[in-house]
């Protein structure tokens, strides 16, 4: 990665994501960012998850630490999520120790303990916001009070937004019930966020105006997004190919080969991350609607999840689908073979598919999804939301209607018109002079000058 002839002496900055790719891939990106722009950074993660990496980062150190469960079997654990505080206070201690010491601490917006350790021990804090200022603004009226779970009403009417169903909040708030220990650490995030010196959010200025505004007036905010590697947008860092970390073993170059052989904008993309579990009613749902029709297909389906498979489905589409368990996400969705990513809306594929100019046909799972979903459809116009029927099921023909409407008809024309012009927008943004190119600068300023 080229480094502009800069020099920050002791300007060393810790990056602290929670152990989850989710969260490292944006975090690690920004701090090669910042790597890149003369400054020493080191990101910390957990001992398991160094192990199932493929580490590329550069000129960013990676630092393994333990959370007590160092084996891949225990990593699912929250250990680190809700009390790490001894840990990180031993690695900052080290570095301060061995002459080396940081100067300011980067830590996931979900980790508010983190930003006490920094606090303690005289570093800088920056809490980053790995999600968006849409769903981090309802997460913040919960909080807050002003949102009652259970809710009941809809519309949900929160100032300088739009109107949102209860299906469109994220599945911890409209379902309060069903994971409330990830509701009590999302809460938390707002618990000393007044005491951060900086708020960090991987988003842009255009793409959320109001939102953006909404939070710079409790939190002194620099969108720094989106935090892709550099190639995919402004191509201001020589050699940032990838994010340079990767959890799974991507089948890269069998994607590239077979991509290579489809006409453009002819194959639809089908990925649900790295964490969501399809219902194999689901499953099968899909992949039926994908066998009778007439496209091209890319699925990755996870290992775990390939049993709910029909059986002989891969042998009997292999004609025109390819299935499988990994990929390289960037450089498929940039391959012009692709016209349409059906995606279940986590924040960095949504990021991926804007900045690359991508249709999105949007099934949400749960998390932040649903947001990020309302956003696609109804803000940005970028794509079309599945409706889901009995049993929380989206059947093969609305899907095949979704996919074929964004694919070919009428409505497809001004969603592909849209999604150019959010890749232009993200590319600028990052590009020299852009919105959050700036932010980054004026960060790095103020650290120095602190």
């Amino acid at each position: 990665m080229e480094k502009k002839d800069i020099s920050y002496g002791a300007h060393n900055i810790l990056v602290f994501p929670i152990p989850s790719q989710g969260h490292i891939n944006p975090m690690l990106q920004f701090a090669k960012r910042l790597a890149s722009k003369g400054l020493k950074v080191t990101l910390a993660t957990t001992i398991s998850e160094a192990k199932s990496m493929q580490i590329g980062s550069g000129a960013v150190h990676v630092e393994p630490i333990s959370d007590g469960h160092d084996s891949v079997a225990d990593k699912d654990n929250l250990a680190l999520l809700t009390d790490g505080s001894g840990t990180l206070t031993r690695l900052i201690q080290k570095h301060e120790n061995s002459g080396n010491p940081f100067s300011c601490l980067v830590y996931d917006s979900v980790l508010p303990w983190a930003l006490d350790v920094a606090r303690q021990l005289g570093l800088y804090g920056a809490s980053f916001f790995t999600q968006s200022c849409a769903v981090s603004a309802i997460y913040y009226h919960v909080n807050q009070g002003k949102l009652d779970l259970p809710l009941e009403a809809t519309p949900i009417s929160i100032p300088g937004f739009p109107q949102l169903r209860i299906s469109d909040l994220p599945s911890f708030v409209s379902a309060p019930e069903s994971y409330p220990s990830f509701l009590v650490l999302l809460l938390n995030q707002f618990s000393n966020l007044e005491k951060a010196d900086w708020v960090l959010v991987n988003s842009l200025d255009k793409l959320e105006e109001e939102e953006v505004r909404w939070m710079e007036r409790l939190w002194p905010v620099k969108t720094i997004g989106p935090t892709l590697p550099s190639m995919y947008l402004d191509k201001l860092m020589v050699g940032d190919n990838d994010y340079g970390i990767n959890l799974s073993n991507p089948n890269g170059k069998a994607c590239q080969k077979w991509l290579d052989t489809r006409p453009t904008a002819s194959v639809v993309y089908v990925s649900f991350g790295s964490i969501a579990n399809l219902e194999e009613d689901q499953m099968v749902e899909l992949a039926w609607w994908l066998k009778e029709s007439n496209s091209n297909f890319l699925w990755v389906v996870r290992a775990s999840e390939q049993s709910k498979l029909p059986n002989n489905f891969v042998e009997e589409t292999i004609e025109k689908g390819l299935v499988v368990d990994w990929c390289t996400q960037l450089e498929v969705l940039a391959h012009p073979a692709v016209g349409c990513f059906v995606t279940h809306c986590g924040w960095n594929s949504t990021l991926e598919a804007l900045s690359l100019g991508v249709p999105m046909v949007a099934v949400p799972q749960w998390t932040d999804q649903p947001t990020n979903a309302k956003y696609v459809e109804d803000i940005w116009g970028v794509g079309i939301r599945v409706k889901v029927g009995e049993k929380g099921l989206v059947r093969r023909e609305e899907m095949g209607n979704c996919i074929r409407e964004v694919m070919e008809g009428e409505r497809g024309k001004e969603i592909k018109k849209n999604a150019g012009k959010w890749m232009e927008a993200a590319k600028e943004a990052l590009a020299e002079g852009g919105s959050s190119n700036k932010n980054i600068d004026e960060f790095i300023t103020k650290l120095i000058n602190k």
